[in-house]
């Protein structure tokens, strides 16, 4: 399935500047592309091995009844992107669902000015007709409506420590925080991506925007491997090139914000979040650990951004089945990288 680099490296910036685009539109449903994330690798259980994230989130939400408010309304919005990505990439099929749901929550992050989140590619999709695992988390884990106990059983019983649940859960409270501190004018300055020639770097990459012939004269030569974004009104050409924004359109937030600033101030409060319980939560008494993991990540922004990477890449891939050949072969059965809750000792 997986082809040269090159049409991998295609295929993925073309997942992201999809998402990117709908975040631009919609800034509001960045966190929600997280929580599709989040559901997906937290429906695997360690003692079963049920689940996993196999792309099971996107029927999840689609089946699910709307009237059950805003919330349900927002995950089906990203999920329907997110079909519609992976629709059209045509040829460029060296992604499965799996890995657009992963990819998704990854540019959610660092489309309001996060790190750079890593995202192993290779899932395999769960079976046309497979139903849903019942290891599934209840699709409004993520709103406060349900019991802080659920919410940390969750995560336990998927094999995941307090020091990651922390990480992931301030990572979903600061995509919410800083795309709602943005000022609405900001994310609405550019939304397209500059075109430049594929191959030049520096000054020798400011060229003249592609006319209509141009384009036309590169899909003439493989017309089967092109692609549109429906209702756009231009044409995208992935290239890997140029900065973030240049190849994939501006961030949500115009301005840098330090990403663990949500941690940094969480013991006076969350302000305008739907999030507002995952301070409750992790400054419960009840988790000491995480509670000290707050403090650590508040004050040390660069710790905050490694360890999110590692719980990232952890939690999207649990329990994950992967495609046959090298990508089997080397991450099957694989043991992976946890952070232990005090394996540096900084919590002595």
């Amino acid at each position: 399935m997986y082809g040269d680099q090159e049409l991998r490296v295609s295929a993925v910036d073309s997942l992201r500047e999809s998402v990117r685009r709908a975040l631009l539109q919609k800034p509001n449903l960045a966190p929600y592309f997280f929580e599709l994330a989040m559901l997906d690798s937290l429906s695997f259980d360690i003692n079963t091995s049920e689940g996993g994230p196999d792309g099971s989130v996107i029927k999840a939400v689609i089946s699910a009844n709307e009237k059950d408010g805003g919330h349900i309304a927002g995950l089906k919005e990203c999920a329907l992107i997110l079909i519609e990505a992976k629709k059209n990439l045509k040829k460029l099929s060296a992604i499965t669902i799996a890995d657009a749901v992963a990819l998704g929550g990854a540019e959610a992050v660092a489309a309001v000015g996060g790190p750079i989140l890593p995202c192993q590619l290779g899932r395999t999709d769960a079976a046309a007709k497979a139903p849903v695992p019942s290891s599934m988390p209840p699709l409004n884990l993520f709103t406060g409506d349900v019991s802080l106990s659920l919410v940390a059983d969750t995560f336990r019983s998927s094999g995941l420590t307090e020091r990651e649940m922390t990480a992931l859960l301030g990572c979903l409270l600061s995509i919410d925080s800083i795309e709602k501190a943005t000022p609405e004018g900001d994310w609405k300055q550019s939304s397209k991506p500059r075109f430049r020639e594929p191959g030049k770097m520096g000054r020798m990459s400011e060229f003249k925007k592609l006319t209509d012939e141009d384009i036309a004269a590169e899909l003439a030569k493989d017309d089967d491997e092109s692609y549109t974004i429906e209702g756009d009104d231009d044409w995208y050409i992935a290239d890997t090139f140029g900065t973030q924004e240049d190849r994939f359109g501006k961030s949500v937030a115009s301005q840098k914000i330090e990403f663990n600033t949500a941690l940094k101030t969480l013991a006076k409060g969350v302000g305008d979040t739907q999030y507002g319980w995952v301070k409750d939560f992790l400054l419960s008494k009840d988790l000491p650990t995480a509670a000290t993991w707050v403090k650590k990540y508040g004050e040390k922004p660069l710790i905050y951004d490694k360890d999110l990477k590692v719980a990232y890449n952890s939690v999207t891939q649990l329990g994950a089945e992967f495609t046959g050949g090298k990508y089997e072969s080397l991450l099957k059965n694989k043991k992976r990288k946890t952070l232990n809750d005090d394996e540096l000792g900084f919590l002595n």
